[in-house]
């Protein structure tokens, strides 16, 4: 079962990390600016961040694995609409309904019951090496996702005047429909012995306590999603689509080995620690970008965010799993989840905002500003 959920990951993933940065590059052929691409980024997160809470919310009284079979085709829908859309608000709405992922990341409506799957599936002691594989499964498909949209360029001269863009999200949607045959040779799971009388039973409070908390941290990431991320690269340095989908390769490389040491270092130090002291120094890697005066000291330090940044991933899923009841983690997932996207979605307008301004790099020192507070 625990196979099947990492395909799925890994194939998600990948359509998430070309997309990410394919969505700004698309967006600027139909002659929309960064703020139109952050009010859509911010649609986007937004729409995930409903629709997550409502999949939490109500899972617990359908099965699993007919949500995430739901969930697919609503990737599979989503790719065909950014494929064929061209005007504004079509594809704003699209954004808010769909699960394009503008982070590259995993921030969408099939994340709890994922979660609950695995949390499910293994003993305690072993689920944050659980939840590290599947984030190493995840940012390693993210990586290579970035890194083949470097074909953008080449494909074009083969091919001049053809829609690649529209057609790379065709695929995405493509990607949607084998995650929904993954899924369907999958076998159903339970989210416990019975459903619970409420969503969130004893464990509400504390779970309502760390959403205030992830929030936060999740409002300051919000202004470096990596579609938002490659807008700056793009404008601050002149890259090519090519440079920038190796730089985001490297650094997703980076950040998937690094799950595996937070893994380690959560047995020695425990979760919270884990999460907190790896969380700091990252943010000062990322306001030392911002400022940094060429390009390769920028990439180094944004490299170097990459190997801590993402530390916390595995630890925080494991963490909420674990102080609540098996019947609440569905919804566990999404209530924390939620407010981070929520929160997230804020901030890619007004990031979208300050480099329609200036290509200097104040969304990254808003987000290492707040992630350190």
């Amino acid at each position: 079962m625990n196979n099947r959920v990492l395909t799925a990951r890994g194939l998600r993933a990948f359509g998430d990390g070309y997309v990410a940065i394919l969505l700004p590059i698309h967006l600027g052929r139909l002659g929309y600016g960064p703020a139109e691409i952050g009010l859509i980024a911010t649609s986007t997160l937004l729409g995930s961040a409903l629709l997550t809470l409502a999949f939490g919310t109500i899972v617990h009284r359908l099965r699993l694995r007919q949500g995430l079979l739901a969930a697919a085709l609503l990737m599979a829908g989503t790719g065909l609409g950014f494929g064929v859309l061209q005007d504004f608000w079509p594809l704003l709405l699209l954004a808010f309904v769909g699960t394009i992922n503008p982070s590259g990341g995993d921030v969408s409506v099939f994340l709890p019951m994922e979660h609950t799957i695995i949390a499910q599936s293994v003993a305690d002691q072993e689920r944050t090496s659980a939840f590290a594989r599947y984030s190493f499964v995840g940012s390693i498909g993210a990586a290579l996702g970035a890194l083949a949209i470097g074909a953008l360029d080449w494909i074009e001269v083969i091919l001049p005047g053809a829609d690649v863009g529209g057609a790379l999200f065709l695929l995405y949607g493509g990607i949607g429909l084998v995650t929904l045959f993954v899924y369907a040779g999958m076998p159903e799971v339970r989210t416990g012995e019975g459903p619970p009388s409420a969503a969130l039973g004893p464990s509400r409070r504390r779970i309502y306590g760390l959403a205030t908390l992830f929030s936060v941290d999740a409002f300051g990431g919000g202004f470096i999603v990596n579609s938002l991320l490659a807008v700056w690269l793009f404008e601050r340095f002149g890259l090519s689509v090519t440079a920038t989908g190796a730089i985001f390769f490297v650094t997703g490389v980076c950040s998937s080995l690094s799950y595996f040491a937070a893994a380690r270092l959560a047995t020695r130090f425990g979760l919270v620690n884990t999460m907190v002291f790896t969380h700091l120094p990252s943010s000062v890697f990322l306001i030392l970008a911002a400022i940094a005066p060429t390009l390769p000291i920028a990439v180094a330090l944004l490299i170097a965010r990459s190997l801590l940044s993402q530390m916390d991933v595995p630890t925080r899923s494991s963490y909420v799993m674990a102080v609540v009841e098996p019947a609440e983690r569905p919804a566990a997932a999404s209530v924390t989840a939620v407010p981070r996207s929520l929160a997230a979605s804020l901030s890619p307008a007004l990031a979208g905002w300050m480099l329609a301004v200036s290509p200097f790099g104040w969304p990254l020192i808003c987000a290492g500003a707040l992630k350190i507070a």
